[in-house]
């Protein structure tokens, strides 16, 4: 089964009680407000409609503000999805092929474009805390837009800094993912978040 490229991103969750209350917000706007770049590790794990997992996938995530990110899936397939602020590519090396969309379009109010900083929260979002699990605390972002692919978005902040997302989408597909060696306004190479397709690639343009 192939990464659905739409799809970047059960728990149960302790109630919010007192000092808790508002921290995951919290974070969240500091975290986007203080960051320019971030890379990450990340571990992404699909469901399907009956809470199986279905694919456990393995990569590196960069993100440049405002509108760049990458998505680096190294292991059980090769694929990148890159964005330079107006289209995005998703590259499939077993294929040889790449599709090229408009960002817009192609993303929609899902977290790569969250948190490039192209999207408000308050505007686009039904914002709900969801309380701590373990180090984690998490808030849920329901898309306003009912043209959404996405019923939710999960967010978890780790002391500040990006821990975690879910994403279900009104396929009822779950996937989670999980970051790791976060590092935040760290130097990137802008050449990152260009993609030239190699030689022989099928290139369709939507």
């Amino acid at each position: 089964m192939r990464i659905n490229p739409l799809l970047l991103l059960g728990l149960l969750f302790l109630p919010l009680t007192g000092s808790t209350a508002g921290q995951a917000l919290q974070q969240l706007h500091a975290f986007l407000n203080k960051t320019r770049t971030l890379t990450a590790d990340f571990k992404q794990v699909s469901f399907d409609e009956n809470g199986n997992p279905v694919q456990t996938s393995f990569g590196v995530f960069m993100l440049q503000r405002p509108g760049k990110f990458r998505w680096d899936y190294e292991k059980p397939f090769v694929q990148q999805i890159i964005s330079n602020s107006d289209k995005v590519w998703f590259y499939d090396a077993d294929l040889e092929q790449v599709t090229i969309r408009k960002l817009d379009e192609s993303i929609g109010s899902t977290p790569a474009l969250l948190l490039s900083g192209q999207v408000s929260l308050e505007e686009n979002f039904i914002i709900e805390q969801q309380g701590q699990d373990g180090d984690l605390f998490w808030i849920r972002l329901i898309p306003r837009d009912q043209q959404s692919s996405f019923k939710y978005i999960l967010i978890g902040m780790d002391h500040g800094i990006l821990g975690g997302m879910e994403l279900n989408d009104n396929f009822g597909q779950l996937t989670r993912i999980y970051f790791s060696k976060v590092r935040i306004n760290v130097d990137i190479d802008p050449a990152q978040f260009t993609f030239t397709p190699p030689e022989g690639t099928d290139i369709f343009e939507e």
